[in-house]
């Protein structure tokens, strides 16, 4: 089969690899019919995570073609879509939905431990707890969206701890953070500060109701914005040390700063003195995703949670060198992309 493989900075390849084999008796193995780019699979592409050769990859919709002996809910044939994370299934931490708690620790595919989503084929350990079916009214780009990104903007903004009518601030307007965007508005969020270089993806979030904030200055105009006070919350989806600064400088005094985004291996030097006076919050994860599908599931099938216009660009998995450049150019019309084996 194929796999895309990020070799070094700014170089990806398409190799051609063994296909996988069940990974137990509880796995399954996918066909995979569509896979994306994630934000977090630049961070290889960018050389802030530098753990070459990775398969890349942790978005995947696709058509089970083999399951294990003690695989019960899926079956040959069926359309899935697999989490992004995958627990065992079996332990309390994945009891709760949370594979990220899971006792034997979390796996991301993609990052090492597990199979490349950007493949043609991908085993799924725990398939009884990793797979989704593809429900009944989602299509593709809301399936892909359900693998991560959607399930990550909507922790960021539960985590946010938002009162009614408050006032968030979500800065990176990737996919992730205009998901954020419109689940802040969701639940409960009066007003949304949505913060980013790039005058198309601050567009989008204005389509979806926020105020795009553009100057040079984030924190004076954010801090110009909320009369001085700093926003109630502020969802970080970059967590570079400058949005982390940009985080604590605009969040209020008793307010929560929310980090899903991923920094790199270098540590941060986090204001505690700051944080303790001004009994701010900080919230950080990686989303339970297994745990959203009951809240995101219903809302994207009736309408309630708009998933259009994020993807924006499809490749053919053979050229996703050409694909990754696109994403990482970060240019105006270019958010997520799609892979077609």
């Amino acid at each position: 089969m194929r796999t895309v493989v990020v070799t070094e900075p700014g170089k990806v390849e398409v190799h051609t690899v063994a296909d996988p084999v069940l990974p137990g008796p509880a796995g399954a193995i996918v066909e995979v019919e569509t896979s994306a780019i994630c934000g977090s699979d630049l961070h290889f592409y960018d050389g802030d995570l530098p753990l070459f050769p990775v398969a890349a990859g942790h978005e995947a919709v696709g058509r089970v073609v083999e399951v294990g002996a003690e695989v019960r809910r899926f079956r040959p044939g069926q359309r899935v879509l697999v989490a992004s994370v995958a627990g065992c299934g079996d332990c309390v931490g994945c009891a709760d939905g949370d594979p990220v708690t899971c006792v034997a620790g979390g796996k991301v595919f993609g990052a090492g431990e597990l199979g490349g989503a950007q493949s043609d084929l991908l085993a799924v350990p725990a398939a009884d707890f990793n797979l989704l079916a593809v429900p009944d009214g989602v299509d593709d780009e809301a399936a892909l969206l359900l693998t991560d990104n959607l399930g990550t903007g909507w922790v960021a903004a539960q985590r946010a701890g938002l009162a009614p009518g408050g006032t968030a601030v979500v800065l990176g307007l990737g996919a992730v953070g205009q998901c954020a965007v419109r689940s802040a508005f969701l639940l409960g969020a009066g007003r949304v500060l949505a913060v980013d270089p790039v005058p198309g993806r601050r567009a989008r979030a204005e389509d979806s109701g926020a105020v795009g904030v553009a100057a040079e200055d984030v924190t004076a105009a954010i801090l110009d914005l909320t009369d001085g006070r700093g926003a109630d919350a502020v969802i970080d989806a970059v967590a570079k040390d400058t949005s982390l600064d940009t985080a604590f400088a605009t969040v209020r005094a008793g307010g929560t700063v929310s980090v899903v985004g991923v920094h790199d291996l270098a540590p941060y030097p986090l204001p505690i003195l700051m944080g303790v006076f001004r009994s701010v919050t900080l919230a950080m994860t990686t989303a339970p995703v297994h745990r959203t599908w009951t809240d995101l599931v219903p809302l994207v099938r009736h309408g309630r949670l708009d998933t259009t216009g994020i993807f924006t660009h499809e490749f053919r998995l053979d050229d996703a060198a050409a694909a990754y450049a696109a994403v990482a150019a970060r240019t105006p019309d270019c958010m997520k992309v799609k892979l077609l084996p």
